[in-house]
């Protein structure tokens, strides 16, 4: 395993770090042998953002004893109310989600305090202008965290926030259907040294936040690097070309002021295919033969199935009934284990009201009543 110095953190990162957002969804014992077998492979970073209380236990029981191994990303103002996940300025309900993080996790101090999901300006304001940015510098004065981060999809937010001096170190959604402009005829545009300000290559504003983030010292953490597993598979992929896990690491890792690719693991297979990166061939992680072949980038308004659109008054878990429609539309016939899926779900798209507030949250834009109302159909 390499590793990267993160920004004006002085923290030396693993290139491939533990998301731990699937983890949610394993029990203790296989939460537990993803951990130690990330910890095997020289992992020693891991971002926890749920705020569910189980897999906050699960975690903090894998990494006990161990502490000193592992750079722990936990994020500030992501709760757990009624049973249900919900981001939150609320500083009596911030300050609750915090400490029991700390207690689950057995820890007195997080390495890296993350303002949670600041995706409009209007938040970012409130923030810094409020009590929030207050309680996240008491934390910092007392040792409760030792770095300031913030979490974003938005890269005018993560341009602002790098710019502002508060913020140490951001974890961004980097992979390249996010990055790449519509209609690229030239594929030599897409990997210059430098990007000009013209239309073809990488987006504009996200060329600049990486160029910006790396003279500010600001280190980024990625998410979203594989777009929930879309860019594997050539149907849903917007290059209509599937990409490895080996090639996306690689496109994130090129990207200046990135340091480690945060990476969602089931099992200890997909911890090797990431892994496999550090001993990869050039061969192996390039990926602008695939990107040269890219037709129009559509990539908005799909799920990624980030959980970012909860709560939900109807309980259901938008994310995974998102990805099982995505599993079963891609055959001619829903598979029996997928329906199987779906119907162990304690609520499904039946539970939904079409209220649209999972719509307002969503960062990519994504229908997700018209989506509800397919999956219920599909799965009829």
């Amino acid at each position: 395993m390499k590793y990267r110095r993160l920004g004006r953190t002085e923290l030396s990162v693993s290139e491939i770090g533990l998301g731990g957002e699937w983890l949610e969804r394993h029990t203790a014992k296989e939460c537990k042998a993803v951990i130690n077998y990330c910890e095997q492979k020289g992992v020693n970073i891991l971002d926890c953002w749920m705020s569910e209380p189980n897999v906050r236990t699960n975690i903090g029981e894998a990494i006990y004893g161990k502490r000193d191994k592992w750079y722990i990303q936990g994020h500030i103002g992501s709760t757990w109310q009624n049973g249900q996940y919900v981001r939150t300025r609320d500083i009596a309900q911030t300050k609750t989600a915090f400490e029991d993080l700390l207690s689950r996790f057995k820890t007195g101090y997080i390495d890296l305090g993350m303002i949670h999901y600041v995706d409009e300006i209007s938040d970012w304001q409130n923030i810094i202008n409020g009590e929030f940015l207050k309680y996240v510098y008491e934390l910092k004065a007392q040792g409760k965290i030792r770095h300031i981060g913030l979490s974003t999809h938005n890269p005018a937010i993560a341009k602002t926030a790098a710019e502002s001096g508060i913020v140490e170190m951001i974890m961004f959604s980097v992979n390249p259907a996010f990055d790449l402009m519509p209609d690229v005829d030239d594929i030599e545009k897409y990997f210059v040294d430098e990007y000009d300000e013209k239309p073809g290559g990488i987006a504009p504003e996200r060329a600049e936040l990486y160029k910006l983030c790396e003279q500010l010292d600001v280190g980024i953490t990625v998410m979203k690097g594989f777009a929930g597993g879309r860019l594997f598979d050539a149907e849903r992929s917007p290059f209509k070309v599937a990409l490895t896990p080996v090639q996306c690491i690689h496109y994130c890792l090129t990207r200046p002021a990135v340091a480690a690719v945060m990476c969602g693991f089931d099992n200890e297979k997909q911890v090797d295919d990431a892994c496999a990166y550090e001993h990869a061939s050039n061969q192996q992680k390039d990926y602008a033969t695939v990107l040269a072949n890219a037709p129009k980038h559509a990539f908005s308004g799909q799920c990624t199935y980030c959980g970012h659109c909860k709560p939900c008054p109807g309980d259901i878990d938008i994310a995974m009934v998102n990805k099982l429609y995505d599993l079963a539309v891609m055959q001619p016939a829903v598979p029996s284990s997928v329906r199987e899926h779906y119907r162990a779900l304690k609520t499904n798209a039946d539970n939904c009201i079409a209220c649209g507030g999972c719509e307002t949250r969503c960062p990519f834009g994504v229908k997700i009543i018209e989506r509800m109302a397919k999956t219920r159909e599909i799965f009829s």
